[in-house]
């Protein structure tokens, strides 16, 4: 047991015994060494259960919205991604940051690949804070993006047609993600030129590309749904490219932080860039 794990269980035991909190979400282990789940921790003899290990790398921020409306504060362990997925659900309507009570903790390096282009390895918002922050490093976020530039058209066309011609659209992607809250997805419509419901390469890009459309300026580059993906298409690839284009039209440009900023493809100037037009 590390250091950060004791506090941790001191911390949602104390805030649990207070009645601060309802119950917390936390992440524990399974019967794999390497894998770990979300937890919901509502007794106080139950806080042995979490744990704070590299493999900690489930997003929590969304299981929120299964209790929305109820009554007294949801505590919930936010990592920098976790507090910026917070920041989308308060900025999308969808919670109240009075019904949250955030237990921030330092990321160090986790097992996934998006954590290596992390720029936000303490929370950015937090009530209480286990732990000292770490460093925040620079990285290059679009590093992989430049490389499909790289591309011709008809390579990126094939690259992206061999992808999504495994997709089998059990939607994870869109589950996990924490900007994919709408309360009914495009996706699931029957309406005859929403979405098509075929199995098959030409719809499943169609259903990729209209998802990166929506979230696009709303990504909190988590990474979720690259990593829930059963057949490893690289989601984030596609819209980490929107978002470096965003950057280019319209600046430097992060979604999920607490400075009131709204997503830039809904704001509107006289100024706006409009080479495209």
């Amino acid at each position: 047991m590390n250091d950060i794990e004791t506090k941790l269980r001191e911390t949602v035991k104390r805030l649990l015994a207070d009645h601060t909190v309802r119950y917390v979400i936390g992440w524990e282990a399974t019967r794999f060494e390497d894998k770990t789940r979300p937890a919901f921790i509502s007794d106080s003899a139950d806080t042995d259960r979490l744990v704070w290990n590299k493999y900690c790398v489930s997003s929590l921020a969304k299981y929120a919205l299964d209790e929305q409306h109820s009554e007294g504060k949801i505590g919930i362990c936010v990592r920098g991604c976790d507090s910026r997925a917070v920041c989308r659900l308060i900025e999308d309507k969808q919670l109240l940051r009075e019904n949250l009570y955030l237990i921030g903790l330092p990321c160090d390096d986790k097992e996934m690949n998006i954590c290596d282009t992390c720029t936000h390895r303490n929370p950015v918002i937090y009530d209480e804070l286990v732990g000292e922050p770490v460093l925040e490093r620079q990285a290059d976020r679009f590093a992989m993006v430049g490389l499909m530039e790289a591309m011709s058209a008809d390579e990126r066309y094939s690259f992206w047609e061999s992808n999504y011609s495994k997709c089998i659209r059990c939607y994870a992607c869109r589950n996990i993600c924490p900007a994919c809250n709408c309360r009914a997805c495009y996706a699931d419509q029957e309406r005859v030129g929403w979405q098509g419901k075929q199995m098959n390469t030409a719809q499943n890009q169609i259903y990729g590309l209209t998802r990166t459309y929506h979230v696009g300026d709303r990504c909190i580059e988590c990474g979720e749904c690259e990593r829930v993906c059963p057949m490893m298409i690289p989601v984030m690839l596609q819209t980490r490219k929107m978002l470096k284009d965003i950057n280019e039209m319209f600046g430097d440009y992060e979604c999920g932080l607490p400075d009131g900023r709204a997503p830039v493809l809904g704001e509107y100037t006289l100024g706006d860039a409009d080479d495209f037009m």
